[in-house]
């Protein structure tokens, strides 16, 4: 005989109204279309709440409160914000005093400097490695490494070095470099070098010794600056393993030195997900109180309305009569 599985009864289905089921999207978050003539914050206010709708206005809001409260502001980044012509924007970021310091990995040394010098940057990979010749720019060897091991001698940390050396040899287009407009300011630069990974380490003109040294005193500045981050906040601009792990370290150095910084805003941007950034900025740092955030994007796109919506949040917190972001949608 053959066996007869059961069949579940539909008909003894439970329902609930529609009116009663709690959900996560509803109209008042929707996003609103687009009237010309207003302002930016007009245009960040037709976003959706949703997501990082949501987030990007939140983000807004903390750094905007850290730099009226004259609270830390820390930017990480690698070297791709400065290839893909950003620099000019960090630069009004520091100007305005928003950004109070700023940690890099070793290949922003190559694009900065190459831009204070001749103004570009950036060679084509896949053929000067078929030529033999990636990286063997003798100018960009010779200004890093001579700038490191003469800057370490006076105890200077790397970011002081290369900084001190554009302005004093006047470098043609030292208005577009984040080092010397850092050392102008008396801005904190740190750099945090991975031996091997940086083309002026490929020449016989690099020490060893003194990038160590300097790297290392930059790493303590940097510590130093991190200590300071209670109720401020620290932004990763697309550094996928160097900076997370080098902000981490500084983190739990300052907390093991009796700085608590358990009120933390900590932003990752960049254009994919990354594992380190995701777990050592944005996760990990914040247990402890504050909320980390992961806003997704091109930074050449990102960055800039980052930056235009933080500007007008300012002058509406300086202007509190003024017309400015609306809390309510």
């Amino acid at each position: 005989m053959k066996h007869r599985e059961k069949v579940l009864d539909l008909e003894k289905i439970s329902f609930i109204s529609l009116k009663q089921k709690r959900h996560k999207v509803g109209r008042v978050f929707f996003g609103r279309p687009w009237k010309s003539g207003g302002r930016f914050c007009d245009f960040l206010n037709t976003l959706p709440g949703i997501l990082a709708g949501k987030e990007f206005r939140e983000v807004v809001a903390r750094i905007a409160k850290a730099v009226h409260q004259k609270r830390m502001v820390l930017l990480g980044m690698g070297a791709h914000p400065i290839k893909v012509g950003l620099s000019p924007i960090l630069i009004d970021l520091m100007e305005r005093g928003i950004i109070k310091g700023m940690a890099m990995n070793g290949a922003c040394l190559v694009h900065d400097v190459e831009i204070a010098m001749v103004g570009h940057t950036s060679e084509e990979v896949d053929e000067e490695l078929n030529r033999g010749t990636f990286g063997m720019v003798r100018e960009t060897h010779e200004t890093i490494n001579q700038a490191i091991s003469a800057g370490v001698q006076k105890g200077w940390g790397i970011g002081e070095s290369i900084g001190r050396k554009i302005l004093s040899e006047h470098f043609r287009y030292q208005q577009l470099s984040l080092f010397a407009t850092g050392q102008r300011l008396g801005i904190p630069m740190t750099v945090h070098i991975a031996m091997g990974t940086d083309i002026n380490h490929m020449s016989s003109s690099a020490d060893g010794s003194a990038i160590g040294q300097g790297s290392l005193k930059d790493f303590r500045t940097f510590a130093n600056l991190v200590a300071q981050l209670d109720r401020g906040v620290f932004i990763n601009l697309g550094s996928a393993v160097i900076l997370p792990e080098v902000f981490l370290k500084a983190l739990a150095l300052a907390r093991n030195l009796g700085h608590p910084l358990a009120h933390l805003t900590t932003v990752n941007m960049d254009f994919l997900h990354q594992y380190r950034p995701s777990v050592n900025v944005v996760r990990r740092p914040t247990l402890k109180g504050g909320k980390g955030y992961t806003l997704i994007g091109h930074h050449e796109i990102m960055l800039p309305l980052l930056t235009a919506a933080l500007i007008e949040r300012l002058e509406d917190l300086r202007n509190p009569g003024s017309k400015g972001m609306s809390k309510k949608r």
